[in-house]
This record gives C-alpha cells, structure tokens and sequence, in this order.
C-alpha cells in the first residue's frame, strides 16, 4: 500500500503525517527541518511513497532538493491555495496543517510550483541583497530629511552625491543637529560604497550571461531587469505558451462571476511579486524614455483609449510574454512591428 506524505514545515521543525489510501492517518511525527532528518524517516516507513507534498515557503526550496537528490518524488504546493483550503479547519496546528497537506495531495487539489535551479537561487539572493542596501540608503535620506524640516532646514531637490554636502551645509553651526546627523550620514556613505560594489557585480553578471545580453536588445531592459526576469522564470519551457507568462506573474484582470454578477477587476497580482515590479518599472522607462518601437507605440495607443496607468500594466505584461519568446527562439528584440511578425511566420 502506498501512503501520501504532507510536511508542513517551520523553522526549526516539520510536522509529517501519513496517509493511506483510503484517507486514514498511518503516523504523525515532527523531525527537525533539515533533509537529513526527514530522509532517515523517510527510509524507514515500510510502505511505499505515492507522493510527498509541502508548501511553498522559504525552506522548501532547500528541502525539496535534499529530497529529491535522496530519489524521492516531491511535491511543491501553491501557497495561496494551500492556505484557503487549511483556512478552512477550525482549528490551527502545525498537526493538522500537515494532515491539510497530505490530504490535498491525496486529492489531487493542488498547484504545484516550479522549484528554482541553485543558480537562480544565487541570483535572486543578489538581487535581493541589493534592494535590501538601496531601500536602507533610502530610508535614512527621507528620516533626515523629516529631521531637519523639523528646525525649518529644507533640503529641496539635491542630487545623491550632493545630498551629503547639502546637509551638511544646512547643519553646519549647530552643534547637536551635527551630532545627530553625523551617524547617518557615515552610515549611508558606507552603504553607497556597498550598493555601488552590488550594482558593478549586477553588471558583471549580465554581461557575462548569454540569456541577459538577449534580453537587454530590448529598449528599457537593463541588467537588474534582465537577470529578475532569468531568475524567476529560470526555465522557460516550463511554459507552454509564452502567453502564460502573463498570468503567471499577476498582470491580468481578476474576474469574480456568480450567476449573473460578472465582475473584471484589478490586476491579480500573483506569483512574483518582485518581477511583477520590475516589469512595470521597464514598462515606464521605455513610455517614457525608451526607443521607439512596435510595443512603444502600441501602449502609446492604448493610452490614448485606456489611459496612461492601464497602458503601462498592459505594456508589463507584454514586455514579459515577449521577452520569453525571444529566449525561448534566442532571437533578438525586433525594433518594427514587420520584423516581429515576419519572424513568427518563418
């Protein structure tokens, strides 16, 4: 008899129920999350393993891979739609959440999730370092800012290599505004020298990578753009059709029907949340400042007849499903609307 395996996993330890085949719970047990430990206890059931399922989450990258380099079949579950349908219990465990689990994959109710490769893993740790420096540096001008306005200095419009020079100028005289403003601004010196060591790395790293310099014959698609978009996507023939691309990063219209109610709402906004942002960030560079081209003057049109903000999702979205074509043919970006199609046809 083979059993359905469901682990729901914290930090420190992962509950694990078993299942039969009939639904009834063979064992309960909670190991230490690490894969060594679910692997001895995996080893040592005497059945056989249907399948074994967790959700998606900031371990179940590392444990899925120990797993699967252990030989078994492992399955990583859609977090969105794990928690609706755990929501449903009255009553919350880590327990029962693992028995939520086992009994979704049971059924086969589940959505499985691509787990990454280690490199995109790597790259997308980058990526994230860098935000991480840059949204620091950012929140340290704006909490000086909001200190000098205070005693009536107004910093203005200032440059990023002016902005210390700027504040010291405002502070210079005053003792204790040169002893609480002094921290900060070494502080964000340090962290600039950081970014701009992250930002030359960034660079390097898309250079160097075949799939980025692709990417980027695209009009406002730079480096961080360019290596967010492989990260994410890592595979993309895990898609079917790059029309997918679309959903799957939350830029389409949600819809909420019920008999005659028919409602299309805002954008989804599921999946990646970071390359859902980035796209929508090289869809306002290229309306504003990129090259012109086909996907320019299209959203340009649909500006026009939608508006500026809808045009620009739109053009996000399209941005994507383009950029996966291109690497999926390995062609470059086709400035005219006769070259795209003419390559489509060929």
């Amino acid at each position: 008899m083979e059993v359905y395996i469901g682990l729901d996993v914290s930090l420190a330890s992962t509950a694990i129920c078993v299942l039969g085949e009939k639904g009834k719970v063979v064992t309960e047990v909670q190991v230490a999350s690490a894969p060594d430990s679910l692997v001895s206890f995996l080893l040592e059931l005497p059945r056989g393993i249907a399948a074994i399922g967790l959700e998606a989450g900031p371990l179940s990258q590392w444990l899925h891979k120990g797993l699967t380099d252990a030989g078994f079949e492992v399955v990583l579950m859609e977090t969105r739609q794990v928690k609706a349908a755990l929501k449903a219990m009255p009553i919350k465990t880590d327990r029962r959440d693992a028995e939520g689990i086992a009994r979704l994959l049971q059924m086969g109710w589940f959505r499985p999730v691509h787990c990454k490769t280690v490199s995109s893993q790597e790259m997308r740790a980058l990526l994230t370092s860098r935000k991480s420096v840059k949204n620091a540096i950012i929140n340290m001008e704006l909490s000086l800012r909001g200190v000098l306005r205070n005693f009536g200095l107004k910093l203005g419009p200032v440059s990023k290599g002016r902005y210390e020079a700027r504040v010291r100028e405002l502070i210079a005289g005053n003792a204790m505004l040169e002893a609480a403003a002094g921290p900060i601004l070494r502080a964000r010196a340090a962290l600039r020298r950081e970014l701009a060591g992250l930002e030359k790395l960034v660079r390097k790293l898309a250079r160097e990578d075949q799939v980025c310099r692709l990417l980027m014959t695209m009009p406002g698609i730079g480096p961080v753009v360019a290596l967010t978009f492989k990260s994410a996507i890592d595979d993309p023939g895990r898609f079917r059709r790059s029309k997918d691309v679309g959903p799957w990063v939350g830029l389409t219209p949600g819809r909420n029907q019920s008999g005659e109610r028919d409602i299309v709402g805002a954008i989804t906004k599921a999946g990646d949340a970071s390359l859902r942002t980035t796209l929508y960030q090289a869809a306002t560079v290229m309306l504003h400042r990129g090259a012109s081209n086909w996907l320019k003057a299209w959203a340009l049109r649909l500006a026009v007849l939608r508006g500026r903000k809808r045009a620009t999702v739109a053009l996000a979205r399209r941005i994507g499903v383009v950029l996966h074509r291109m690497w999926r043919d390995g062609t470059e970006f086709r400035f005219t609307r006769e070259e795209a199609m003419a390559l489509q046809t060929a």
